[in-house]
């Protein structure tokens, strides 16, 4: 299709879905290729831009006193039909394009919409790109294409396959769906897709493929019934498909004979809308589609437009075509001179008089619009990019010195200037301009196939995925418009595994996809109350349930008041406070008594009292550690037992003078060991261990601590001594003293009987140095409450 101009814009359509090239015999002329499977939905994309240039011939406010003019070709879906077609374009070698009678001015086309695929896209903006000539795809999806050091001059008025990809991921963790299909087809659009798809989901972790297959060109039935087998062996129950309509057609027939139904299909943008695979013997399989769809727009007198058009009843080669081409495959007729027996098979003639309304196709169905959208965008686009350039002030331009371009020294890279900083707004209130690589702001909609009772079907919106500024990438779907062509009509569950119920965690089966796991009960001390990837450890002082699926508190373990061994070691404790509180009692009723004062008073109520002390003293040690019952348990229990021994040894030293003094010439010793002398020693040896047990408590104080070594599910409470070395030494002072107590009274064992304290001594002394021995492989080899029980053993010993 052609119009002169004074600018013309070129256009590369799917008119034809397949070709068919000649046999190369290298001996004759080759014949042009064919194309057939008219596409009707790709000519009216071709008319859409027509109705556009003329739209903007017939206003006033855009591009006033210039012509735009258009050449429009068909790809046939085939690279090297299109690539020649873009080249004719751009270069303007097509013999019969007269545009001027001389040969000054412009080139014939300064911009290009199209082409309708990735792959020719990719070859056609390679080459043109050298030459800055601007084109505008508004069906190439390839992500690829927005990689402006190869492609410097291309533009799209459709979201990239990066944005599809992951609008699709999105659908897919709607419905949590984690083991699908991936179909593609053997091109750029679907190769490069599958890699994007398998690189974003494995990033996303939220899902991964069950099988990826690349679907033939052409009808391959060996390879298709391989494909079919694959989907229908595998588990999962969601098929995603990159792919053209012309592959789901062959799909499809391998799909049906082979009746594999219970599939959910997700379809790219390429084969959403496709009409063809909406019918009765495909709908049974196909219902329930979920689709990207490109953003519907509406143009209005587009189908007014369309009513208007009519074939040329004269063939020519610079002519209209593909109207009558259109006009043939509508009307099922043929224009004269028709082919051999076609009139005496019953056809009939074409007369041009035919009118398009009374024809029921989707040609005139203008409430779906949305390649012709785009390539009423496109269009646009290029227009609104002439107009400003034409709109160039002199001496203000953007070009050397200065300058502004002209109509009549037009050059492509000139408007492609332009085109980068166009932005306007569409009738239909869409905003259109291209960022950085080219892209125009990403917008699909969801849509949903649905079969309804009476065997017809009706593609729906239900939703939309769109970026924005502020929100980012948002997906809105309503659930309740989306039919489910299966039993229950509820969407279908896709997993390779079931979803780990809580107590457990996923371990990914060797030789699987990450999807593909076990659950196994989480590890002691971790929990997962959800059907998360991992479990979760317990905060400190919590452990995991017997089911894994929550944390309790650890259960806290000290010696306690409450529990058996506590009481009888405070029973224990009490029973040796009464009993020296009973004797001390009964020496202060008989203090003046021979008895008592034979014994020494004074020292016997000081050893009675230092007893008590003793005993209560190991009070300390029961109940919940807390900071000032550790700092005080050593500290009283080391000072008590000092002045407890210091009157013991006193009491030794005591015996020892006595029996020096009954000898001839020993009466002196008893003059240092007067009361004074013995109060004196009790207190100096005494207040040696005071002095101890203040620089332990200064320099390194013991302190309550949690200790979770023990055992895993429990706390135990306990006394940390702080410095070993102050330990030691409280310990080792006490030592001393009772050793030497028993050396002074085993030396003096041997006095009379009157005198035979010495012997109990010498048996008390004895008795506490063992259990002091024991009690120290005892102590530090008893564990929490044990060690404080073995302390207390020892004390009350």
């Amino acid at each position: 299709m052609h119009k002169a101009g004074d600018v013309v814009l070129g256009g590369l359509f799917q008119i034809h879905f397949f070709s068919v090239f000649p046999d190369l015999s290298f001996t004759s002329e080759p014949q042009q290729p064919t194309c057939n499977g008219f596409d009707i939905l790709g000519f009216r994309q071709a008319q859409t831009m027509a109705f556009a240039i003329d739209e903007i011939n017939r206003d006033s406010n855009l591009l006033s006193n210039v012509t735009l003019g258009y050449s429009l070709f068909d790809n046939c879906l085939n690279l090297a039909i299109g690539f020649r077609a873009a080249l004719s374009l751009a270069s303007g070698q097509e013999k019969q394009i007269v545009l001027d009678d001389v040969c000054d001015g412009s080139p014939p086309v300064l911009g290009i919409v199209g082409d309708s695929s990735s792959t020719g896209s990719i070859a056609i903006s390679t080459v043109l790109g050298l030459y800055r000539v601007p084109m505008v795809s508004y069906f190439a999806t390839c992500s690829c294409l927005s990689d402006r050091q190869k492609y410097p001059s291309f533009f799209r008025t459709i979201p990239s396959d990066a944005f599809q990809v992951r609008a699709m991921i999105q659908i897919l963790r709607h419905f949590n769906w984690t083991w699908a299909g991936l179909l593609v087809s053997d091109d750029y659009y679907g190769l490069h897709v599958a890699q994007l798809f398998q690189s974003d989901l494995s990033l996303s972790g939220e899902g991964c493929l069950a099988y990826l297959e690349v679907l033939p060109w052409g009808n391959d039935e060996a390879e298709l019934r391989r494909i079919v087998d694959v989907m229908k062996k595998s588990t999962a129950r969601v098929v995603i498909v990159f792919a053209h309509q012309n592959h789901m057609i062959n799909l499809m027939e391998e799909v049906v004979r082979q009746n594999v139904t219970g599939l959910q299909w997700l379809a790219s943008e390429a084969w959403t809308a496709a009409a063809v695979l909406q019918t009765r013997h495909l709908m049974p399989y196909l219902g329930g589609t979920l689709g990207i769809a490109i953003r519907r727009g509406e143009i209005a007198g587009l189908r007014e437009f369309l009513l208007k058009i009519r074939p040329e009843l004269h063939y020519s080669y610079y002519g209209n075509s593909m109207v009558n081409q259109f006009w043939e495959f509508a009307f099922r007729c043929r224009f004269a001179p028709p082919s051999a027996g076609w009139v005496e098979a019953g056809g009939a003639l074409c007369t041009g008089q035919e009118n398009p309304a009374d024809v029921e196709t989707e040609f005139l169905d203008i409430t779906n619009l949305r390649p012709e959208y785009n390539v009423y965008k496109a269009v646009y686009a290029l227009a609104y990019a002439l107009d400003n350039m034409l709109q160039c002030e002199p001496g203000r331009g953007p070009f050397r010195e200065n300058s502004c371009a002209t109509l009549e020294t037009l050059e492509p890279w000139q408007l492609l200037y332009y085109l980068e900083k166009v932005n306007f707004t569409t009738p239909f209130g869409d905003q259109v301009s291209f960022d950085e690589n080219g892209d125009a702001l990403p917008i699909y909609d969801i849509m949903n196939w649905s079969w309804l009772p009476d065997g017809s079907t009706m593609v729906q919106t239900v939703g939309e995925v769109k970026r924005s500024a502020h929100k980012g990438e948002e997906l809105t779907l309503n659930e309740d418009k989306i039919f489910w062509n299966f039993e229950n009509q509820t969407p279908p569950w896709s997993a390779c595994s079931e979803s780990c119920p809580p107590g457990t965690h996923m371990v990914r089966k060797k030789g699987k996809p990450v999807c593909c796991f076990d659950c196994i009960p989480c590890s002691a001390g971790k929990f997962s109350n959800t059907t998360g990837k991992r479990c979760t450890s317990c905060p400190e002082d919590f452990w995991s349930s017997p089911q894994r699926d929550h944390c309790v508190s650890k259960k806290r373990e000290f010696l306690s008041y409450h529990e058996p061994l506590g009481i009888c070691l405070t029973a224990a404790s009490l029973l040796g406070t009464f009993c020296s509180a009973v004797v001390l009692v009964i020496f202060i009723y008989h203090r003046k008594t021979p008895l008592v004062r034979a014994n020494n008073s004074e020292l016997s109520f000081q050893l009675l009292v230092s007893l008590k002390l003793c005993f209560l003293c190991s009070l300390l040690f029961i109940g919940r550690p807390r900071l000032w019952t550790c700092q005080l348990r050593h500290a009283v229990f080391g000072i008590s037992f000092v002045l407890c021994v210091s009157c013991i040894l006193v009491k030794t030293m005591v015996v020892f003078a006595v029996f020096k003094a009954s000898k001839p010439g020993g009466g002196t010793s008893l003059k240092w060991f007067g009361v004074v002398q013995q109060r004196g020693t009790v207190l100096i040896l005494t207040s040696v261990q005071a002095a101890i047990c203040t620089a332990w408590l200064i320099s390194s104080s013991p302190a309550s601590h949690k200790n979770t070594q023990y055992h895993n599910d429990k706390i135990v409470y306990e006394c940390v001594i702080g410095s070993t070395a102050g330990f030691a030494v409280l310990l080792g002072y006490i030592g001393l003293l009772a050793i030497l107590s028993f050396l002074i009274a085993f030396l003096v064992r041997n006095l009379p009987d009157n005198f035979n304290e010495a012997k109990l001594i010498t048996f008390s002394m004895l008795i506490f140095c063992v259990v002091w021995v024991a009690f120290v492989p005892a102590y530090v080899s008893s564990p929490g409450k044990y060690a404080d029980a073995v302390e207390v053993f020892a004390i009350l010993a």
